[in-house]
């Protein structure tokens, strides 16, 4: 797999979603579900 501009942004949402979920409080769930699933979606793990 090559990585390329195209995944740069959903790693860095994943990445952000999996440290904010580190470093809980009640929006900071809410934004890193939403960080999460748009990394997946963008990675084309789900469709």
């Amino acid at each position: 797999m090559i990585i390329g501009i195209g995944h740069l942004q959903p790693i860095v949402s994943l990445i952000a979603g999996i440290i904010i979920l580190l470093v809980p409080r009640i929006l900071n769930y809410v934004i890193a579900i939403y960080l999460i699933v748009t990394g997946i979606i963008g990675l084309g793990i789900i469709r």
